[in-house]
């Protein structure tokens, strides 16, 4: 039980923090693994309210909560001022659209508050929580309001929380540059984005999303020592790179003989490390690109298609098997021409043989200097069975296997 003088603090402190009907929201009642079904997203916000709790028991340096709308990021930030009310400490609660209209507000004559005030209270605030910043208009006045705000508080390094739906990658550059340093900010992703391209891509697919090098069997009870040999290849190359992503790795293999498999175990290892992947199924990463011509698209293509090529490890499943068009091979070859000249890490699986590929992609896929080529010989990995010579499926294993020869 609070003493009167306790209970008149509080208030005092509640009113101050500006939460009004937010001042409900604390850690106790908000659901730990979030609003998401998708176990990765639970997991993402896991650690999310774990970083919101350690904030709030120690205000210190700036916490960035990002994901999209509804997945719980409001919860957290007022859950973070409510603590450090309760526990004392000054924090003041704002949703930036509504403190910019608030400041435009005090220039008008009948205002009792005093712009000069506001401002000072807001960018001097012991603990500042800004919710939906990249929600405001983008006005000239209102991006310069903002920043100096959090120029302000970047300079001082006051203990700042700041939740967005935007990835941080699309704010102005001046606030970015503030949220992004490693030596003041922490980034947290409580959910990732609903989007066709979100970093992971098709890595979300529940099948891929259960890929791993522990499940991985390179063994095999059917295969011939040969086969056996280039499994194991394909896993400990595969494994190195997962742990240091350097240059390029190219699988090559006939269909079923665990190519995706690993593709998929070096994604999920990144993802996990909590390190940004983009895993695609060429097709389907075309079908994307030729969606975002659409009017009804969210995102143009120049934008979607800077996102893939630029992404710090990139992972194309199933080259060769997309149309051969002459606008898609082109923008393969832009894709990964870019990549190849950046010198970016990049996975690619293939059922071809590098000579079956186009020549402008052949000889940057099969550069030595930059690419190490696995040729897997094993059969269908998804079914353990032994294919006789006599049967249509070892003809084709055969058949491969002289050809990724060649």
């Amino acid at each position: 039980m609070l003493g009167k003088f306790e209970e008149g603090r509080l208030a005092r402190l509640q009113r101050y923090g500006n939460l009004g009907p937010l001042a409900r929201l604390t850690f106790d009642t908000l659901m730990p693994q979030g609003r998401s079904n998708d176990p990765r997203n639970q997991e993402r916000f896991r650690r999310a309210l774990a970083a919101c709790i350690a904030f709030a028991e120690a205000p210190k340096g700036w916490l960035v909560l990002t994901g999209p709308t509804g997945c719980g990021k409001t919860h957290l930030a007022a859950a973070i001022a409510n603590k450090c009310l309760a526990r004392g400490i000054p924090a003041f609660f704002a949703v930036v659209p509504d403190l910019l209209d608030h400041l435009r507000a005090t220039f008008s004559p009948e205002s009792e508050v005093d712009y000069d005030e506001l401002f000072e209270q807001v960018r001097s605030a012991p603990v500042l929580i800004l919710d939906d910043l990249g929600a405001q208009s983008s006005t000239p006045w209102a991006q310069e309001k903002l920043f100096q705000i959090i120029n302000h508080r970047y300079n001082a390094r006051f203990p700042t929380v700041i939740a967005t739906n935007l990835s941080v990658d699309d704010l102005d550059e001046r606030l970015r540059t503030r949220l992004t340093d490693t030596g003041l900010s922490e980034i947290v992703v409580a959910e990732a984005p609903a989007t066709t391209f979100q970093l992971t891509g098709s890595l979300e697919l529940e099948l891929l999303s259960n890929m791993t090098f522990d499940n991985f069997d390179w063994k095999g009870l059917h295969l011939t020592a040969e086969q056996r040999d280039s499994l194991k290849a394909a896993y400990r190359n595969a494994r190195a790179f997962a742990e240091s992503p350097q240059g390029w790795l190219v699988l090559l293999g006939p269909n079923g003989c665990g190519k995706t498999h690993l593709a998929a175990a070096v994604a999920n290892y990144q993802q996990r490390a909590g390190r940004p992947v983009f895993f695609a199924v060429v097709p389907d990463l075309l079908d994307h690109f030729r969606s975002a011509f659409s009017p009804e698209s969210k995102v143009t293509y120049d934008e979607t298609f800077d996102r893939v090529k630029t992404t710090p490890l990139l992972i194309l499943d199933d080259l060769g098997t997309q149309s051969s068009t002459p606008w898609a091979q082109e923008k393969l070859y832009q894709l990964l021409n870019y990549r190849y000249n950046a010198r970016l890490p990049t996975l690619i699986t293939t059922n071809k043989a590098l000579h079956e590929i186009e020549d402008r992609l052949s000889s940057r896929i099969g550069d030595l200097r930059l690419s190490i080529v696995i040729g897997i010989t094993a059969p269908d990995y998804r079914g353990d069975r032994r294919p006789s010579e006599k049967t249509p499926a070892g003809r084709s294993q055969t058949k491969w296997a002289k050809k990724a020869k060649a």
